[in-house]
């Protein structure tokens, strides 16, 4: 082993009854008795011990080169982490992940990788937009570059959900509504495009409209009065001149208030199965469910998918409605993951109280351990302009200092010609608030909720805050975590430590779900049940490498359980020290 001076706590599940000794290493892993954890002196052990605290000290082997040389290829380090980590070190790290909306603007593989490159963490594919052969293609483009070029970049597709929308008339580019002009809003259905008529997607999108009500695009990029009914068509004004996006998103108000319309709707439409099932049959990493209005139908989607796949494939639900905030919880409980959608969220609730609200589920998000993605508008200038207002950068570092795991561009990377300035600016933004945050010793202060309900995951829980405080405490390098479905990865992301956490699996679903979470960089291992070869094996790579050098001090914790027959479950706290 190539390091000296190791501190572990080794926590033991009760698998089977007899104690399991481990003369050879130094290290006892005993069992977690039924009557509690307690704690044992070094050098001494006893029967009903569950916690020891030993010293392990370890020296360079002589053959360190032969080893290394079978070692070749087992950290799956994706390349744009490895160059991260040898310009800026450990705590150079980036911690909040970025999402960015594929569109034509960068759907070539060359625009692909720039991305890839300038620090794209999940690709997602918005299916109100594009056709099946163009998604298939992205998808297919993204996996290339990721097995041919070493990146590691996930594919989430997000659903159009049941709303009524623009239809789309394969135009990329936006039409530009001026003041006073006149549109007709129709939904008869038609080939191409018609001057100043607009297709709606829904049939009785206008059953129930009234004389004098608006219509609302985008939330708010324009806005029409109806002017006069014709049958089922409506002839609007335009009041608020704006652009008129593809697939651009209607909502109607009255005297103020929103005319609920998509109420009507089912959760999840016709096309949303279809488009489920291109994406579970194409391997996508996650699933984003639009207007989500409660708990049944996260369940309902994700006992779908176990049932169609045998990949885990995340659900991030989205909260763009006030119905989704009145059972926030629930939702949050019943997901992977979750997305606010300002936009559409901002057309249901008053302006003034998204930025509470953003809080809030950002903050429910930790509580109940689900990433959280803060999307929409973040630099929505940046669709036209190659500068952002100083305002959307205080919106993004806003973002930061709520601990997000994850910011998302949508039009600006997905039809704005400066995509990867706009990823340029949250990169930069998100780093520089971060390096604030840990200088500042933000760190601290979240009241966790306990999520555990069995004794092991009540110690697993304990064991990640544990191991969160003690790396900001001692001021290590580094966490590493090996873990076969990532469940302590995430449990330490949550606690939001200083160290970068590096998560070491060998599920390649798991690698791919951590790519969502705040400060975990995820590598493709081979794992074994001998987790003192495991963490040997992978220092020794990751030193010839150069990407850690002697000195530096990694806390490790693990919950690998051994798959032999003679099962222990061991969950453990490790201090390496590098020599």
């Amino acid at each position: 082993m190539a390091v000296a001076g190791d501190l572990a706590l080794k926590f033991g599940g009760m698998i089977k009854k007899e104690a399991a000794i481990d003369f050879k290493n130094g290290v006892f892993g005993v069992p977690i008795s039924s009557h509690g954890v307690c704690v044992n002196h070094t050098r001494k052990l006893r029967t009903a011990g569950g916690v020891q605290a030993v010293m392990q000290v370890g020296v360079e082997s002589a053959e360190i080169s032969k080893k290394l040389k079978n070692l070749e290829g087992v950290v799956g380090f994706d390349v744009v982490s490895e160059v991260e980590l040898r310009e800026k070190g450990f705590l150079g790290l980036r911690k909040t992940k970025l999402v960015c909306t594929i569109g034509p603007a960068c759907c070539s593989i060359d625009d692909l990788e720039k991305l890839a490159v300038g620090g794209m963490n999940v690709a997602r594919l918005n299916m109100c937009h594009n056709s099946r052969e163009w998604h298939q293609d992205v998808i297919r483009k993204i996996k290339k570059l990721n097995e041919e070029k070493g990146y590691c970049v996930s594919v989430m597709i997000d659903t159009e959900g049941s709303q009524i929308f623009v239809v789309d008339h394969g135009a990329p580019s936006s039409v530009k509504a001026e003041d006073g002009s006149i549109w007709v809003f129709t939904n008869e259905k038609f080939e191409g495009s018609r001057p100043f008529t607009i297709q709606a997607s829904y049939e009785g999108f206008s059953e129930g409209i009234k004389l004098g009500d608006e219509i609302v695009f985008d939330g708010g990029m324009a806005t029409f009065e109806v002017v006069e009914k014709v049958g089922y068509d409506l002839r609007c004004k335009c009041t608020d001149p704006g652009l008129l996006l593809p697939r651009a998103k209607l909502s109607f108000w009255r005297d103020g208030k929103l005319v609920e319309k998509n109420n009507e709707l089912p959760t999840l439409s016709t096309k949303d199965w279809s488009d489920i099932d291109f994406g579970i049959s194409e391997g996508v990493d996650f699933i984003a469910m639009s207007f989500v209005n409660d708990a049944d139908s996260v369940t309902h989607l994700k006992n779908y998918i176990a049932s169609k796949s045998s990949k885990s494939i995340k659900v991030l639900a989205k909260i763009e409605s006030k119905e989704a905030l009145h059972k926030l919880e629930e939702i949050v409980d019943a997901s992977d993951g979750i997305m606010i959608a300002r936009g559409d969220l901002g057309v249901e609730i008053p302006l003034e109280q998204i930025p509470t609200v953003q809080e809030e589920i950002t903050y429910i998000c930790r509580q109940l351990n689900k990433p959280v993605v803060v999307a929409s508008q973040l630099l929505e200038s940046m669709v036209e302009f190659p500068t952002p207002t100083r305002a959307e950068v205080a919106d993004v570092s806003e973002a930061v200092r709520q601990y997000a795991d994850a910011l998302m561009l949508s039009g600006e990377s997905a039809i704005g010609p400066f995509g990867e300035k706009a990823l340029s600016v949250l990169r930069m933004t998100s780093s520089r608030m971060e390096l604030w945050s840990r200088e500042e010793s933000r760190q601290n202060g979240l009241f966790q909720h306990n999520l555990a309900a069995s004794l092991p995951d009540q110690i697993a829980e304990q064991i990640c805050s544990s191991a969160a405080v003690m790396a900001n405490n001692l001021g290590l390098d580094a966490i590493f975590v090996y873990t076969r479905h990532g469940q302590m990865a995430s449990l330490i992301s949550r606690n939001r430590p200083n160290p970068p956490i590096f998560a070491f699996t060998n599920d390649s679903s798991t690698r791919m779900a951590l790519n969502l979470q705040w400060g975990v960089t995820p590598l493709m291992v081979d794992l074994s049940d001998d987790m003192e070869a495991n963490i040997s094996k992978s220092i020794d790579l990751i030193k010839v490498k150069g990407l850690i050098k002697n000195g530096d001090t990694v806390l490790i914790v693990s919950d690998i359980i051994p798959t032999t027959t003679t099962q222990t479950v061991f969950q453990s706290i490790q201090v390496k020290t590098i020599e």
